[in-house]
């Protein structure tokens, strides 16, 4: 009897903790769904051997015509997934018309590319290939260089299933390595998922502004934008000797001009210059212009370093990776031309 009555004890204690810990849970729920931001979740139900491949191709120079520029060339992983160049540099050093935006955590853009001219990730790998102004190549001389290298003919075949090697399995494949490209467990999102000390006061005044300023307005959501296309200078003209046209250059529509996708501010620290052209080149400059620009405010010395000290909590963990050994090139491997 006693030991049930023990029993009984133990039972009601465990449920009570039970009941406590579903209500933290709970609570955490609750904060979460109430902020315009959510935390980035880890990437799952990946299929690895296809990350392995599109990891390979994207590190793979011999995509260009030059054989020196590889997707990394402008999405570099070790600078925040970005280039930090104002505009990049494509075949033959052309300077590229646009900034480069970063490949990390893109897979949450609701387009890519600036104008969102290309639907997802998958139609974006394709781009740059055969672009005169970047990697200069053909999607049918960058399938006869995969052709030419034996590993790599046996590696889509393991993935892929088939003999025959496509242009369309390589954009597969470079896509699903980029969605692997999540940057989660910020501070930022520390602080959302209960730990109160991961950011600082003048951090949680800054996103107190960063709210009740409206940026929050287009920059929402877990990537903290990258969800719309709005036009750049809502309140006051923006100032630019860039020609881009922004999504009217796909539409076709005026209405549309200067209308760019919103980027995200996850890691925007390591993501400079900032802006389409690239124009701004410290986030002190960017927040100052954000806001007279798309706001109509003029944001203090004091309020913009609140507002900087917020945005380089959006900082994420980097992917971490082993460098792919690339296979080597063979007699039938066609020459890269980096200088034609």
């Amino acid at each position: 009897m006693q030991y049930d009555q023990r029993g009984k004890g133990m039972k009601r204690q465990i449920w009570l903790t039970s009941l406590v810990l579903l209500g933290c849970i709970g609570a955490v729920q609750s904060v979460v769904a109430a902020e315009p931001i959510q935390p980035i979740e880890p990437v799952a139900d990946v299929n690895l051997a296809e990350v392995e491949l599109g990891k390979k191709l994207y590190f793979d120079p011999r995509l260009s015509k030059s054989g020196f520029i590889s997707c990394n060339s402008c999405h570099n992983l070790s600078m925040g997934g970005t280039d930090n160049l104002k505009t990049s540099i494509g075949h033959n050093w052309q300077q590229g018309p646009i900034n480069s935006p970063t490949v990390l955590n893109s897979s949450m853009n609701i387009a890519q590319f600036w104008d969102g001219r290309a639907a997802d990730l998958k139609a974006q790998a394709g781009g740059p290939i055969a672009n005169p102004g970047e990697m200069a190549f053909t999607h049918t001389l960058a399938v006869d260089v995969l052709k030419s290298i034996p590993p790599y003919v046996a590696e889509f075949k393991r993935v892929f299933g088939t003999d025959t090697l496509t242009i369309d399995q390589v954009t597969d494949a470079i896509a699903a390595f980029e969605k692997t490209l999540v940057t989660p467990n910020s501070r930022f999102d520390q602080w959302l998922l209960g730990d109160t000390g991961a950011i600082s006061a003048d951090e949680k005044a800054g996103y107190a502004l960063f709210k009740n300023s409206g940026c929050v307005a287009c920059h929402n959501g877990p990537a903290v934008g990258g969800n719309s296309f709005q036009k750049m200078g809502l309140v006051a003209a923006y100032d630019t000797k860039n020609p881009a046209k922004g999504l009217a250059g796909v539409t076709g529509k005026d209405a549309d001009r200067f209308k760019f996708k919103v980027p995200t501010l996850r890691n925007v620290e390591l993501t400079y210059p900032y802006f389409h052209d690239g124009e701004a080149e410290t986030l002190t400059e960017a927040v100052d212009l954000m806001g007279r620009l798309q706001l109509g405010r003029k944001f203090s010395a004091e309020e913009n370093a609140r507002v900087v000290a917020f945005l380089k909590t959006l900082t994420g963990e980097q992917p971490s990776f082993m460098l792919p050994i690339l296979p080597p090139s063979t007699e039938r491997t066609p020459q890269p031309k980096p200088f034609d």
